[in-house]
């Protein structure tokens, strides 16, 4: 697809009322535009302006929605951090919103919910991107236990995050007590301890077109492993791209000529099959 028109999306924030197990706000950013829908699901620590730069490049050729996933952003708290919650605060919205034939994208943590969401749900999905996620996942965030909860400015949150501030940036906020981050440290450990496993099953229960994107400096996914997880599962076409973990903010041009390259194609009207 030639995009028609280099206007910039302007996002607008709304969110969806999820009723179980207890009622709370699903924070998300829909980009609007005529094109076909996008679901971007973002990292831990991590929200869903992560892809705005994205949302421009593929405008308006592709209408991208980036949820904040529960705990994180402006979404409300949850103490469920399982699998099926993730997977069901997405389908939920899908169908909040009305979307058919969604391509979903992940980076990281949201790589792995785009997967399973495509293993449960294969007539919600029409294609898969997966940034620099495995289908299996081993990771330990227990060192942003050490994080501060609150202090008094910007500064000294920065000063105390250290080396780590670069990777929660786009997270820090001023509250009414203080300066913090929008989520709780506690929230990504219980998460990422329900995310770590053998996911080998839901990445290959479905053969919509998918898209692996490694970033070849990553610690998260080698590159056996993702030749593996491309040579396993039909339809499926490996990137790789010089950069670390999180390959959309690190070189997002290229991400984005990646992703786009990969949508030009898609059918119309493909969809997901669970193939187990």
């Amino acid at each position: 697809m030639t995009p028609t028109s280099r206007t910039e999306p302007e996002p607008v924030r709304a969110a969806v009322t999820l009723k179980a197990p207890q009622s709370r706000r699903l924070s998300y950013l829909d980009f609007g535009g005529p094109g076909r829908p996008l679901l971007a699901l973002h990292g831990h620590f991590s929200e869903g302006r992560t892809f705005a730069p994205l949302a421009r490049a593929l405008y308006p050729d592709w209408r991208v929605v980036a949820p904040d996933q529960r705990g994180h952003g402006f979404s409300d708290r949850t103490p469920d951090f399982s699998r099926e919650g993730y997977i069901q605060d997405a389908a939920t919205l899908i169908a909040h919103l009305g979307l058919e034939r969604t391509v979903v994208l992940g980076h990281s943590l949201g790589g792995v919910n785009a997967y399973q969401l495509a293993a449960r749900h294969p007539d919600l999905v029409s294609a898969l991107i997966i940034e620099d996620i495995g289908a299996r996942a081993d990771d330990d965030l227990t060192f942003c236990l050490s994080w501060p909860h609150r202090t008094p400015t910007r500064t000294e949150l920065l000063d105390q995050l250290g080396d780590s501030a670069r990777y929660v940036t786009g997270a820090i906020r001023e509250y009414a007590d203080g300066w913090g981050l929008a989520f709780r440290p506690e929230d990504m450990v219980a998460s990422v301890s329900q995310e770590n496993g053998d996911h080998w099953d839901d990445w290959l229960a479905s053969d919509c077109p998918a898209l692996l994107i490694h970033g070849t400096r990553s610690r998260t996914l080698t590159e056996a492993h993702a030749k593996e997880m491309a040579a396993r599962r039909p339809h499926t076409r490996l990137a790789k791209l010089a950069t670390g973990h999180t390959v959309h903010e690190t070189d997002p041009t290229a991400f984005a000529t990646t992703v786009r390259t990969f949508l030009d194609t898609l059918p119309p009207y493909d969809r997901c099959k669970d193939s187990r």
